[in-house]
């Protein structure tokens, strides 16, 4: 969990104790104290209670900016994925409306804009399952598609750069990926994308770790396993700018990159 975070979560709950609710409204008293220690995230259901308990309405639009303020940095995949996956791609449909340049970089499947339905209904299902989250993979896959239709638009340029490991990662059966990357293949060359691949081969003078992508050299949205990250401060955006060009340095492009695809093809002819 990031300081930044934690140290919002915190100042909320030094609130909530300037409050003096402690022991008024009837909760468990492990709850109460994580809440006041910063320990646990409330709910905004949980802050109405609170202030309604305490006969302090008037706190509870200050409460609530609180919780947004942070939240809307930290997005928790358990609440962000309570109503399934398509409200979240529906949220970075909006984002790639509002920006013109955007970089990436993926280092373990292929990027959600150049998939194809079958391969994001692979990864749509398997992420379902491992957040316990309602299955609602072929509303998120149209809303996926609907999405690609951002590489059409000349006003927009995509610079993307993806580890080669994610050519070959089975998240999905071999004919599934067979089938994506043929679909990648497809995508080099496009006046509105440039996509470099980083060989396995490749010296690196960073680790391929955490992917993430940058809108307008402004904001920063990285997934974690149990978050996304919306970063907006200056000094954290630059951070990931020098990640992606210092990545940049060992990736190819054109018909470098071509070969690498065509090989992890093949590999997956002769299975």
């Amino acid at each position: 969990m990031s300081t930044d975070y934690q140290q919002a979560r915190e100042a909320l709950g030094a609130r909530l104790r300037e409050l003096r609710l402690a022991g008024q409204h009837g909760w468990n008293k492990s709850k109460v104290s994580k809440l006041e220690n910063g320990r646990q995230t409330p709910t905004p259901d949980d802050l109405r209670k609170w202030v309604e308990t305490t006969g302090q309405p008037e706190a509870y639009d200050e409460l609530l900016a609180r919780l947004r303020g942070f939240e809307s940095h930290i997005r928790s995949w358990r609440r962000q994925l309570a109503a399934g996956h398509k409200p979240v791609q529906d949220t970075h449909l909006s984002a790639h409306t509002d920006a013109a340049l955007f970089r990436g970089w993926e280092s373990s499947m292929i990027f959600g804009i150049f998939q194809t339905p079958d391969y994001a209904r692979s990864i749509f299902s398997r992420y379902a399952e491992l957040q316990r989250s309602p299955s609602d993979v072929e509303e998120a896959v149209r809303s996926r598609m609907k999405r690609q239709e951002v590489l059409y638009d000349s006003s927009k340029r995509f610079h993307l750069l993806l580890w080669e490991a994610a050519l070959r990662a089975l998240v999905c059966p071999p004919s599934t990926l067979a089938g994506q990357l043929d679909r990648l293949a497809g995508v080099v060359g496009m006046d509105t994308v440039q996509l470099g691949i980083v060989p396995l081969s490749a010296p690196l003078k960073i680790p391929p770790a955490t992917a993430f992508w940058v809108y307008d050299d402004r904001q920063v949205i990285v997934e974690t396993w149990h978050a996304e990250l919306w970063i907006d401060d200056r000094a954290s955006v630059d951070t990931y700018l020098r990640t992606w060009r210092t990545l940049k340095e060992s990736a190819v492009y054109g018909s470098d990159a071509h070969n690498l695809i065509h090989a992890a093809r093949r590999a997956l002819t002769v299975r």
